[in-house]
């Protein structure tokens, strides 16, 4: 999996997974050759990698002793994680929204890893508990249609999303559509609480936050619930609330496209071609969890924006980790955290190979992107509930 060697390091995750579906462990070979995944060696894997153009080396059963014993050896920072069953994967977003919406969708389907889409209606009835992972769609839990009012107000797709989402909110016995997205991001916590896996892209990872803070508060302004705001409700933010960010505030005025003091978009100061951000290097022994989500072929990563390009360093939570930043904005590309007995994984960005994806353009081709780094993390989460865990304090 290190550059020089591995053709398409996207499609090797697939395999990866395919194989632990057909019950079969794997090691994940944490800092060696850029997180390679040691399979076991048959005849049918051997073809499917073939098929699926993953570039592989067969190892006799010495030299395999050999890098083991190598990898740990604690002058070396490696380590062997065994990986033990595939973990079963939930997208969340509303039907009706095509592939390319969302990165996470478009690169399960390239890496051929199976996954189930839900929504708020199998949130909301426990359809979670079905999963180890779930994925936030690019998603407002704050009732405010992702802000979009300033500039898109009289579309008519805007128009149908607020008339679906209002219908949708009626239908399952609420009366806004505020109340019932803080109901379903309560059902998100809880499953992350009660062992599961999260990963958020872009505005899903600070609207959930945002959601959780402000229950029991109306944020929303008349043209998003038909009623005004709390007074005052800045005040009265309950941060402790929140799995990752704290002491943020809330961008009040509904004509401007952002949710909050969280997002560094409008503040970053930085042209495309220089937008990097850098991976933090972990103890594989010791850390082997950040370690696997960190795991890539280059420690510098091309940056990439969204709703929520990256996040305030300033506004992250002290026992939140940050994994991927960039020291020349002070910002926060890639983040993690335990909640309960589970896990989240917030990413900044909306696709990691198209800079600055607007509304309407061209979904991207990531058969032109097969080793891209950016969708290598978001992989790595994908395989981390497979990992054999160790217990972790809550």
């Amino acid at each position: 999996m290190d550059t020089d060697s591995q053709k398409n390091h996207l499609k090797a995750y697939g395999i990866t997974y395919w194989v632990l579906n057909k019950e079969l462990k794997v090691k994940w070979l944490l800092n060696y050759r850029g997180g390679s995944f040691l399979l076991p060696d048959t005849p049918e894997i051997q073809k499917e990698c073939q098929i699926r153009g993953i570039s592989f080396e067969i190892l006799s059963d010495t030299k395999t002793e050999n890098i083991l014993e190598d990898i740990s050896s604690p002058s070396q920072n490696m380590e062997a994680v065994v990986l033990e069953k595939a973990p079963k994967i939930a997208v969340y977003t509303p039907n009706g929204k095509q592939p390319w919406d969302d990165a996470v969708t478009m690169v399960l389907q390239y890496a051929e890893i199976p996954y189930e889409t839900v929504y708020d209606e199998e949130v909301l009835n426990d359809g979670l508990l079905a999963f180890d992972w779930l994925h936030l769609h690019h998603e407002d839990f704050t009732g405010q249609y992702g802000k979009f009012y300033g500039a898109y107000r009289a579309t008519s797709w805007y128009i149908e999303e607020k008339k679906a989402a209002e219908a949708l909110a009626e239908k399952l016995g609420y009366n806004k559509v505020s109340e019932e997205k803080l109901a379903v991001a309560l059902k998100i916590r809880d499953f992350v609480i009660g062992g599961g896996f999260m990963f958020a892209m872009c505005s899903a990872a600070d609207s959930f936050d945002i959601a959780l803070a402000a229950e029991g508060l109306d944020i929303c302004e008349p043209m998003f619930d038909g009623d005004g705001s709390d007074p005052g409700y800045q005040n009265k933010i309950d941060y402790n609330k929140t799995f990752a960010f704290t002491n943020f505030t809330l961008e009040q005025n509904p004509m401007v496209y952002e949710f909050s003091s969280i997002d560094m978009t409008q503040k970053r100061m930085i042209t495309a071609t220089s937008d990097y951000f850098s991976l933090m290097e972990f103890s594989a022994k010791w850390d082997p969890i950040p370690t696997m989500l960190c795991q890539n072929h280059t420690a510098l990563v091309k940056g990439f924006m969204g709703q929520t390009t990256s996040f305030t360093r300033d506004e992250i939570k002290s026992n939140v980790l940050v994994m991927g930043e960039s020291k020349i904005n002070g910002e926060a590309k890639y983040i993690h955290g335990i909640k309960g007995k589970g896990f989240f994984t917030f990413y900044g960005g909306h696709d990691p190979e198209d800079y600055q994806h607007r509304v309407g353009d061209a979904k991207t081709e990531l058969d032109l992107h097969p080793t891209s780094p950016g969708y290598r993390l978001i992989l790595n989460n994908v395989l981390f509930p497979a990992a054999r865990k160790k217990k972790q304090k809550t």
